[in-house]
């Protein structure tokens, strides 16, 4: 098949051997797990439990929430213990709002509905499951895959896109999953093919995973589902990048892939779509990637949302050596953090105990306009440019730039040979914009309630004065009635 070049991109050093040969175990049941109601995009979960209710594995515990949102289960079996926040997976450490679920250690799955012939569903029918499933994008963005199924079925897509890619430097969760639960993963992929009466279904999987590949290609052996083998490059495994790939098309600045027709899903995505179609098991668990200089036996884990990645590392026998960071993700887009007891949640792809002797630690020097960050952009931007107009505080100059197209990838930081942090420039802009968009939204919505509330309140004195009126002219009306009885009877 006849690839499209891709536009800058960097090769950072691969470091996936470190567990890429281990085969996926399974996680010891742990004591006690911590699912936060927030592990998606949209709105937060509504819990539906009590403190102190016993619940079964893949139960429902907390219902999606609106349009965008996103079902949570049960990760085991056990009681609800707590109903309150918890340290959040996220850099700043913030507690969130959190189910608490004391294991009962018999891990009892709730009575499940069982399809024998999951292809012969409706496309509706699918999408409803993948929702009841609590199913979200597992490739890191964890949009809320059955609002993502219907609307490219809407949109009329006629490509789907497995993203096979898994171009992040230690990372190998989607790798093992690929050789080891191909068939599954196939399946999983007519499913959403169905869901979206794609006419065309391409896995894109690059060249530094031949095992996985071929486990795919055997998989996929009568055709339908076309296995390509992309070059390994960074960020390949981004949406706009694979799709610029396989298709040669791109993204219009501001759309989404349905408007040129495409829809792109995450290899495990599929995998924990089959397993809700077919099986009636809910998203209560993923694969994570534990690894690092600092990690003893780096090993791909099968672990239950909500699971504290303290218990991640020690299953790989904890640190050789203490770590200088700690990453949750990969280290060009994952999210540091310092504290061990944050729980593993949908989007957490890998747990990373970095040496410093692997995160090139160096103080930022003088920019000498080499343009080195701006080869280097697969979205074709001016790094330099944006972020010199982000230190000034003119965030309109760097949205003029192209800054909501910014992927955050990191590739602008990585070869900048000043050391210079770009790509936190672009972050903490975004959200600056994001909270500056918040501002006026409220600002809206309160002008809107205060012109309601006056308006109301012209109502009200505008009926007070009719109904006043309407008293005074019958009040009138019964004193002439009254005068002229008075009358009749003075002549009479």
């Amino acid at each position: 098949m006849k690839l499209f070049d891709l536009r800058g991109g960097v090769h950072p050093e691969g470091r996936k051997e470190m567990s890429a040969q281990r085969r996926i175990r399974v996680l010891p049941l742990p004591k006690r797990l911590f699912v936060p109601l927030q592990q998606h995009i949209g709105a937060p979960a509504t819990p539906v439990v009590r403190v102190g209710e016993s619940v079964l594995k893949g139960q429902l515990i907390a219902g999606a929430q609106g349009a965008v949102s996103s079902s949570v289960h049960a990760p085991t079996s056990g009681k609800i213990v707590a109903l309150g926040d918890y340290a959040a997976p996220h850099p700043s450490g913030l507690p969130v709002p959190t189910i608490t679920l004391e294991s009962d250690g018999e891990d009892k799955w709730i009575e499940t509905d069982v399809v024998m012939e999951p292809l012969a569903l409706a496309p509706e029918d699918i999408a409803a499951r993948v929702a009841a499933a609590g199913i979200v994008g597992l490739g890191g963005a964890t949009f809320p895959a059955a609002l993502k199924l219907n609307l490219s079925r809407n949109s009329g897509v006629q490509t789907l896109i497995m993203n096979g890619g898994e171009c992040e430097p230690y990372l190998s969760c989607d790798d093992r999953i690929m050789r080891e639960r191909a068939q599954e993963i196939v399946e999983g992929i007519r499913l959403i093919a169905l869901a979206v009466a794609a006419k065309e279904i391409l896995v894109g999987i690059e060249d530094n995973k031949p095992e996985a590949i071929a486990a795919m290609q055997a998989a996929a052996a009568d055709g339908a589902v076309k296995i390509v083998v992309m070059p390994s490059m960074y960020p390949m495994g981004s949406e706009k990048q694979i799709i610029q790939v396989l298709t040669g098309k791109e993204i219009p600045a501001g759309g989404r892939p349905a408007d040129i027709g495409v829809l792109v899903h995450n290899v495990a995505t599929a995998y924990a779509v089959q397993q809700a179609i077919r099986y009636g098991r809910p998203l209560v668990s993923r694969i994570v990637t534990v690894s690092g200089g600092a990690i003893k036996t780096a090993c791909n884990v099968e672990a239950l949302i909500g699971t504290p990645v303290q218990e991640l590392i020690a299953f790989a026998d904890g640190y050789s050596q203490p770590a200088t960071r700690l990453v949750l993700g990969g280290p060009m887009m994952g999210q540091q953090f310092t504290d061990t007891s944050v729980p593993v949640v949908k989007g957490t792809s890998g747990v990373l105990a970095l040496l410093a002797s692997e995160i090139g630690q160096a103080e930022p020097s003088p920019c000498i306009r080499c343009s080195t960050c701006v080869r280097a952009c697969p979205v074709g931007l001016l790094p330099l440019e944006m972020a010199a107009h982000i230190r000034t505080s003119d965030l309109s100059g760097a949205v003029t730039l192209g800054l909501k197209d910014c992927i955050s990838c990191g590739s602008c930081s990585y070869v900048c040979p000043a050391h210079i942090p770009l790509v936190h420039y672009f972050n903490y802009a975004k959200g600056d914009l994001a909270a500056q968009e918040r501002a006026k939204l409220k600002q809206e919505a309160t002008k809107k309630m205060a012109e309601a509330r006056s308006e109301r309140m012209a109502r009200i004195e505008r009926e007070r004065a009719e109904a006043a009126a309407k008293r005074k002219a019958a009040r009138e009306a019964k004193e002439r009635a009254a005068k002229e009885a008075a009358a009749k009877a003075g002549v009479v």
